[in-house]
């Protein structure tokens, strides 16, 4: 990949109502980014809006930003980036990372739990941690207080891999600070969000899908029923990953989301060798398909004015799966996803979770 593609490419991805999906696919129509760059607007006219593109000036400045802080980019299509999470849907384009980045080429297991630990089960999160280390297993986990915290401390000396919902160089929670600056300098520190990016509520869930693509398996050590641990669960499980839980006492509201993963068919396991036994077992042929692949035919210039009609017509504000727009509107898949792009870059269309889509 050249330097002015990989430049277009995060310029592309840094470019408003541009995500992972959008990116996808107009990759996959124009094939380089510069092009995809060019047909922003008047592929925005056609769904009734207007877009612009991110400014050249800014994403130079990020660039520098980022190298000043000792980071580097890992895009798509890039040989280095990982790929266990280029095979997850809504994968991001574009990385930012700071340390060791042959630790996510290694068999990785995510580990994820309470904010508000317990004792007992912060310790036990260390050990594991530690000892899934000594097994030959790199920890993935969310630099958050509590389990994330322990998981790292656990695994520092044998590999962890830090994803943070901000930019490289902000630190949260700020007790942390030392602990991110070891995760960096010994390990794998990594974010998808340009330097400066304050950690909004929103950033979360995104961050747990990298979480869960970076690893074989994940398993939650605590958890209250409604969290974010098991969104990262069911992330994985989404994305034919093992998931695995730690029982705990049904006396105690932080286990009881554990325990209903058990409930629901997630692996039991109480130490590091049941953990690499269960990853050990994974079959590769269970992983969504990665890269362009898995949007289908790529989207296409031909719409006629009947088609995006139709289109529209079945768009809502409850959210929908494109597949069933495909299906009700009898069209091939190629002109919806065009009608769905254009609507999306005029600000007509939101993505959301589970390939669902709603209008605006």
């Amino acid at each position: 990949m050249s330097e002015r593609e990989r430049f277009d490419r995060l310029r592309l991805i840094r470019s408003p109502r541009i995500g992972p999906v959008s990116y996808r696919q107009l990759l996959a129509r124009f094939g380089t980014a510069g092009e995809a760059l060019r047909a922003i607007p008047d592929l925005a006219a056609r769904g009734g809006g207007k877009a612009s593109v991110a400014d050249a000036g800014a994403v130079e400045r990020e660039i520098a930003a980022s190298r000043a802080l000792g980071a580097r980019y890992l895009l798509m299509g890039d040989a280095d980036y990982p790929a266990l999470l280029d095979q997850m849907d809504g994968a991001p384009p574009a990385l930012i990372v700071r340390g060791d980045v042959g630790l996510a080429v290694k068999p990785c297991v995510a580990m994820v739990g309470a904010r508000n630990a317990s004792a007992a089960a912060c310790r036990f999160a260390r050990m594991l941690a530690q000892e899934l280390g000594q097994r030959g297993a790199v920890v993935v986990s969310g630099l958050a207080r509590g389990i994330d915290t322990e998981a790292h401390r656990g695994s520092i000396e044998s590999g962890t891999i830090g994803v943070i919902a901000s930019g490289i160089d902000v630190v949260f929670p700020p007790e942390n600070r030392d602990l991110q600056g070891q995760v960096a300098d010994a390990g794998l520190l990594v974010t998808e969000h340009p330097p400066g990016v304050q950690p909004l509520a929103r950033h979360f869930p995104a961050r747990n899908r990298i979480i869960a693509g970076l690893a074989l398996g994940t398993v939650v050590v605590e958890a209250a029923p409604k969290s974010g641990s098991l969104i990262t669960a069911r992330l994985a499980g989404e994305a034919g990953r093992e998931v695995m839980a730690v029982p705990g006492s049904p006396l105690d509201p932080r286990a009881q989301g554990c325990n209903s993963l058990i409930r629901e068919g997630a692996i039991l396991v109480q130490n590091g060798a049941d953990i690499m036994e269960a990853i050990g077992g994974f079959d590769p042929r269970m992983v969504r398909q990665g890269s362009f692949d898995f949007i289908g035919e790529p989207v296409s210039s031909d719409v006629v004015e009947q088609d995006r009609s139709t289109v529209i017509a079945l768009l809502g504000v409850a959210p929908v799966p494109v597949d069933e727009v495909i299906r009700l509107s009898g069209l091939s898949p190629a002109v919806v996803q065009t009608v769905l792009l254009e609507l999306e870059l005029a600000d007509r269309l939101d993505r959301l979770a589970g390939g669902r889509v709603s209008a605006r």
